[in-house]
């Protein structure tokens, strides 16, 4: 008896976890955290396989918070053809990018100079994560 009420109890949780992670729109909310330079192209790579793996962008709710040396990669001047086709691309399909203001003070960049349509996150980047996790986001760090 003891371990069905603990299955019980452990698959209720469960369902609870995930139900935290649906938006009110019945869609899952995810929050990628991105601060390596190296990781940009796998990153953005990852965003589209869990489109497709999830059954395409009406199912998902992805925000992609940038910060450190990463956010050096969405520099519109900068960045490679790559980047910025596989940005727009995701953008297309819901994908809200955000950048790291502290980040970009110390980068010495603007808002501007970002590829097209980023937000910033004006109370930084670690701090808008936290902020999307405690509203039921599900974090992902590749």
């Amino acid at each position: 008896m003891h371990h069905r009420l603990r299955n019980l109890l452990l698959g209720v949780g469960l369902l609870a976890a995930a139900m935290t992670t649906q938006a009110g729109d019945g869609k899952l909310d995810v929050v990628y955290h991105l601060s390596d330079e190296g990781k940009v192209g796998f990153v953005l790579n990852n965003i589209q396989n869990h489109i497709n793996g999830i059954g395409g962008p009406e199912k998902i709710n992805i925000i992609l918070v940038s910060h450190g040396p990463a956010v050096k990669r969405f520099n519109d001047i900068e960045a490679v053809n790559r980047v910025r086709e596989n940005v727009a691309k995701l953008q297309e399909q819901g994908v809200t990018f955000e950048a790291c203001a502290n980040t970009l003070t110390a980068l010495n960049l603007e808002p501007d100079e970002l590829l097209p349509g980023f937000v910033i996150a004006e109370q930084g980047g670690v701090t808008r994560i936290a902020e999307l996790q405690s509203e039921g986001y599900a974090y992902l760090r590749p």
